[in-house]
């Protein structure tokens, strides 16, 4: 899969500041874990979790052949068969958000973007089960579904910590939700980032944010 804006996006504003173990859930091509790796002091361990074999073994490709292929595990298993104690001190997802909308025309493509592969549901109960008592999970969603994920996960128990709206152009409808979460119903950070400046530049705020994962900029 082609590296997409959101996960860029999740990798850079997720806070990694006394964090020992990561676990990306869905990892893709690897992305937000190499990010994190890249953020992150070199006793960090993080494991991405892939259900798709085909996105896995990209994955670990992509880890062998970077510079953190010692503290990055990549397991190609499901989320609700993943088994490991509550050690996480963060989790984070760019997880799947077609609920009702058309599928995907391909199987792979289906598994990637619809949450019959991973419902918001599952994705919050297994957070819970995996973090440690002062974990967190951080999130990238479209608005519409970022607020019914928010609504569910404070029904079990997740509280969101941290948001970030996002938006392609000044003055345009948010498109995106980026959130933290813990088990601690803390006052909301709320904070606000536009993707475009003038034309199809990219704006300051996000060149700022973004700007040590990218050749040019």
């Amino acid at each position: 899969m082609k590296v997409g804006t959101d996960a860029v996006i999740l990798g850079a504003w997720v806070n990694v500041e006394g964090v020992n173990r990561i676990l990306d859930v869905g990892t893709g091509c690897g992305i937000i874990a190499l990010m994190l790796s890249q953020r992150t002091a070199n006793d960090v361990m993080i494991e991405g979790i892939e259900v798709e074999p085909i996105d896995a073994a990209q994955a670990q490709k992509n880890v062998t052949n970077s510079p953190w292929a010692n503290r990055v595990l990549i397991h190609p298993v499901a989320l609700q068969d993943f088994q490991a104690p509550p050690q996480f001190d963060l989790i984070v997802s760019n997880p799947p958000y077609f609920i009702n909308s058309q599928l995907p025309p391909t199987a792979h493509r289906a598994k990637a973007r619809h949450t019959q592969s991973l419902s918001f549901e599952e994705l919050i109960t297994h957070s819970l089960r995996l973090l440690n008592s002062n974990g967190r999970l951080a999130i990238i969603l479209p608005s519409e579904e970022g607020n019914l994920f928010q609504s569910l996960a404070e029904q079990h128990g997740l509280f969101p910590n941290r948001r970030l709206a996002f938006y392609s152009r000044q003055g345009k409808p948010q498109e995106r939700w980026l959130i933290e979460f813990s088990k601690s119903n803390l006052p909301i950070k709320d904070e606000q980032l536009i993707l475009h400046g003038e034309g199809e530049t990219w704006s300051e705020d996000y060149q700022n944010l973004t700007r040590a994962f990218y050749l040019k900029l």
